[in-house]
């Protein structure tokens, strides 16, 4: 086959080494090394600062909370889907989903939009004024992280609720157990291992965040280990080796959570499905059920897309801010400043889709290969590849950002593309290739070995099996991986806070920054139209998933 043998291997590896190890060492380089030889002083210097314990106590306090947040979501959300009547409804697996595909800054503007003195909620419920206080705190940082984390969980938590084989608890009820004591003794230890997963997962996530600790955490004071990181790199006097002694700690902290995590994967999961397919069995429910069903659901609509998404439009159409809610203070004069020719907004807004663009060209090149290679991941050096590849989803995105920035200004270098508008598209080709490679590689495991088989016996080159057979199956992981990193891309805030070269912007970083700047109304509206567009693209991956499923079918 064409992607077989040492040199593809070699070839590969080196391509991934330069994407995920090289940041990594040069992070480690950096902090260790000094004029040549080895030094810690500046590692240890680190765990003498009050101000570092004490991030590290909110960063640690800040994923804790958010568990839990996600936790009283989540959990009901999924039994809501499954064990009642609205498992019907499909498409609310997408809508549910539009929280997390929103780049999280934009919700905490709109929350804090809605919620600040005189905002959004004050108009409405001038009564309501007492909640503002209350929610400029760390409660309401939690509750917005975890409105925008819950579907992770959430999408876990049901998919192993609907493995879970309905003779399981038919078997217990014949031994005498009642519906309570099956709830306890058998759905629930099934279910704990993914919970514990999925949680471990939204603690690392939480630890990466750096979208909403910017906007809101530093609103109330909140400083955790990202925005730590950004400001020793962004504000005066820089301390660049600060900042990887930090970048290394919240490296090491990921990456004890991820081993405990598959340590968890491999000694408590269940095998929950048997060679029968159960038939769907179907659910009525009494009124009481039903209506406190779509109350939560309601509900968690409301507070995850509903408020964040009224306050930004709101506010991309309003005249003078200070007018409020009123008739005749709205316009479409925001979107016409960011659509005019030259326009700050829209020469940012065309930057990201090409920076976009161009990664997932890249990465869906690369993610070919490599998933063509790594294939089942039979092999050590096939998983090795598979692991390095994989990395970025690992590791936090500032992490990886302070590291190429390191590498790249490594003095050896012949030449550099630091402060070039290649390093961004560096950077987010490092962020995300691994979307590529795993959406390409799902594709790839469903292709059953006598295909290739079928070509042999033909006579049909490897070149021309890959051409007229592969790619063409291939090809719907390959567009949903592009989409997917398209859409990541676009939403992108720390790497272009740290990389981009001066005088260029990106949608996210205009957005931020004319946030930060009070000119509210023109930062708005591109984030209207980032969100719309993510919306629309999620709404396209699920009609390609839906399409592959049928086909597959």
């Amino acid at each position: 086959m064409i992607m077989e043998g040492r040199r593809a291997f070699g070839f590969l590896l080196t391509i991934v080494i330069i994407f995920a190890i090289a940041p990594l060492m040069a992070i480690l380089v950096y902090t260790f090394i000094k004029e040549g030889h080895v030094d810690i002083s500046q590692f240890s210097r680190m765990f003498t600062h009050d101000r570092i314990w004490k991030t590290l106590g909110n960063s640690m306090v800040l994923g804790i909370f958010v568990i839990i947040g996600t936790t009283i979501i989540a959990l009901p959300m999924a039994f809501i889907r499954t064990k009642t009547s609205l498992y019907q409804y499909e498409w609310l697996d997408i809508v549910l989903t539009i929280p997390f595909m929103t780049p999280p800054y934009i919700g905490s503007m709109g929350w804090i939009l809605f919620m600040q003195h005189n905002g959004f909620l004050q108009q409405l419920i001038p009564s309501a004024a007492w909640m503002t206080d209350s929610f400029f705190s760390l409660f309401g940082m939690v509750v917005i992280m975890s409105l925008h984390l819950f579907p992770f969980l959430y999408l876990m938590l049901k998919n192993t609720l609907l493995r879970i084989n309905g003779s399981f608890l038919d078997a217990a009820l014949i031994f005498g157990r009642s519906s309570l004591q099956n709830w306890l003794k058998v759905v629930l230890p099934l279910l704990l291992s993914s919970y514990v997963l999925g949680s471990l997962l939204i603690f690392i996530k939480t630890l990466a965040e750096f979208g909403t600790p910017a906007t809101f955490g530093s609103r109330i004071g909140f400083q955790v280990f990202t925005t730590e990181i950004h400001s020793y790199l962004s504000r005066w006097p820089v301390d660049i080796r600060m900042a990887t002694s930090l970048s290394l700690f919240l490296l090491s902290v990921c990456l004890v959570i991820w081993y405990f995590q598959n340590l968890i994967g491999r000694k408590y999961t269940y095998g929950v499905l048997s060679g029968k397919t159960p038939a769907r069995r179907e659910i009525k429910d009494k009124w009481y059920i039903r209506t406190a069903s779509w109350t939560f659901v309601g509900l968690i609509l409301l507070l995850s897309i509903g408020i964040p998404y009224f306050s930004i439009i709101v506010t991309s159409l309003q005249k003078v801010r200070g007018d409020g809610l009123q008739a005749g203070n709205f316009s479409l004069a925001s979107y016409q400043e960011v659509f005019t020719s030259g326009s700050a907004g829209l020469t940012a807004f065309l930057n990201s889709i090409v920076f976009s663009i161009m990664t997932a060209l890249i990465t869906a090149i690369i993610g070919l290969f490599i998933a063509l290679y790594i294939k089942k991941g039979e092999t050590r050096k096939q998983q090795i590849l598979d692991f390095f590849s994989l990395m970025p989803n690992i590791i936090p995105g500032i992490v990886f950002v302070v590291g190429l920035i390191m590498f790249w200004n490594a003095p050896w270098l012949p030449a550099t593309i630091y402060n070039t508008k290649a390093m961004v598209i560096v950077t987010y080709c490092v962020l995300f290739l691994p979307y590529s490679v795993q959406y390409i590689k799902s594709s790839f495991s469903q292709l059953d070995a006598s295909i290739f088989q079928s070509a042999a016996i033909f006579g049909r080159s490897n070149i021309a099996v890959y051409r007229r057979i592969i790619l063409p199956l291939l090809m719907q992981g390959i567009f949903t991986g592009m989409m997917m990193t398209f859409i990541i891309s676009m939403r992108e805030l720390v790497a272009g806070l740290l990389i981009l070269p001066p005088s260029v912007e990106t949608g996210a970083t205009f957005i931020y920054s004319q946030f930060e700047q009070g000119n509210v109304g023109v930062g708005m509206a591109v984030a209207v139209i980032t969100v719309l567009m993510t919306v629309i693209f999620m709404f396209l991956l699920g009609w390609l998933q839906k399409r592959g499923g049928q086909a597959n079918a």
